[in-house]
């Protein structure tokens, strides 16, 4: 089929970066747990106000995914961008250093907007990438992991906005910049014409050998959610998600308190706990998402899970013993990142490749949903294990549901038509 004029499609993937730039402040919230804690905040109330975002983010999807074919993309993608900027506006408003207004509007009202937005850039740059599904949803999402260390050093060691401006005016000029940059990015969210595609590309047959190529027969999401395989997808997804955001959680609070059982002083331990996570973590994170998609565009997307979440689960059994000591607490936090990002490359394209890209924009939000779930478990067991001293048993706990991930995984085989 001809290729069609249309306008560049890499101004799609500059646009999803931006649009993901902003989203990925939830992952930055790790910065504010400390002075919240000075504050007269309990470990747990900090990490409930993360799960709050990530369960909202993750239930909003679902609804946002039925929207997109209603309202379009460009329009769900700026609806998101003001909902998100608005949680942080009014938190900087009327939160100050109060546990319920930032639980609402930086958990609720700023998750809410996150899952608004977050599915637009995937769906969009599927349909222009069809070529590079693993690619291009890496490089889509990799704005979200790189988006938490700029959000962190711009708070903290770089911008010092926390330190000279105080908690409510910083939330306030997050808001105002997440929702400009977010509709910025939007400009450009739109699906490309049906008939087009990309030059030289040839899609697959839909058969093999008289069966259904993988992924060349769409289910929408009643059939989807009728099949083992989204439940086995769901549960993998979930048990690695909830181990890293566990991490993220703890990844400020733990190293700290490892580092100075260790003999280090209290201020440099928070600031190698602090580099651990914006730098080490965070960058990992946004190249995880990069060079996981575009390794399982050659590895393929099942074998690429595997690999992930059992490496992962060992990482996380293993990190109690390395958050101790500076060099290997970097190496760790690395490495946990590098995982993490995986998920959101590879978990979109294994929905598409098992499902179909049709109905990608609804079936990944119910897929997502287990991100939302794992976002519940992990932090909050991670932060009251955490009040208890005991963050080592949550890790264990954490790294053997990744092992057991790792063998749903292994189990996955394509559906059967309806």
């Amino acid at each position: 089929m001809a290729q069609e004029k249309t306008m560049n499609r890499g101004l799609v993937v500059v646009g999803a970066i931006l649009i993901q730039l902003c989203l990925g402040a939830i992952y930055a919230w790790s910065v504010f747990t400390k002075p919240l804690v000075e504050a007269g905040w309990t470990k747990t109330e900090t990490q409930m106000v993360f799960s709050a975002g990530l369960a909202l983010f993750a239930i909003v999807m679902v609804i946002a995914g039925r929207m997109m074919p209603k309202v379009g993309p460009r329009k769900l993608a700026i609806s998101g961008g003001l909902v998100l900027g608005a949680g942080y506006l009014l938190a900087g408003l009327f939160g100050g250093t109060s546990f319920w207004p930032i639980f609402i509007f930086v958990g609720i009202i700023g998750g809410s907007g996150i899952g608004l937005a977050y599915v637009v850039p995937i769906a969009v740059g599927m349909r222009w990438f069809p070529d590079k599904k693993g690619l291009i949803t890496g490089l889509a999402v990799a704005g979200f992991g790189f988006g938490a260390t700029i959000w962190v050093k711009m708070a903290g060691a770089w911008g010092h906005m926390i330190e000279n401006m105080g908690l409510s005016t910083t939330f306030i000029v997050y808001g105002v910049v997440f929702a400009a940059a977010t509709i910025l990015g939007a400009l450009v969210m739109t699906f490309p014409p049906k008939t087009w595609l990309p030059a030289g590309y040839t899609p697959p047959e839909a058969t093999t050998n008289g069966k259904p190529t993988m992924g060349t027969v769409n289910f929408d999401s009643g059939a989807m959610l009728k099949t083992p395989q989204f439940y086995m997808i769901f549960l993998t997804f979930l048990f690695s998600a909830g181990a890293g955001l566990m991490s993220i959680g703890l990844m400020k609070l733990f190293p700290s308190q490892a580092l100075e059982t260790n003999g280090m002083d209290p201020v440099a331990a928070s600031a190698v706990a602090g580099t651990a996570m914006a730098v080490f973590f965070s960058l990992a994170n946004g190249i995880g998402r990069i060079a996981w998609g575009a390794m399982s565009d050659k590895l393929g997307r099942k074998t690429s899970v595997v690999i992930m979440t059992a490496t992962q689960g060992i990482l996380v059994i293993l990190f109690p013993f390395m958050a101790g000591t500076k060099a290997l607490l970097y190496l760790g936090a690395t490495l946990i990142g590098f995982n993490f990002g995986g998920n959101f490359a590879l978990f979109p394209t294994t929905t598409a490749d098992t499902f179909g890209a049709k109905y990608i924009g609804q079936n990944y939000g119910w897929v997502f949903l287990a991100y939302g779930v794992g976002g519940i478990f992990g932090p909050v067991m991670g932060g009251k294990l955490g009040d208890l001293n005991n963050f080592p048993l949550a890790f264990t706990i954490a790294g053997v549901a990744c092992l057991v991930a790792a063998v749903i995984a292994v189990s996955i085989r394509p559906p059967k038509a309806a």
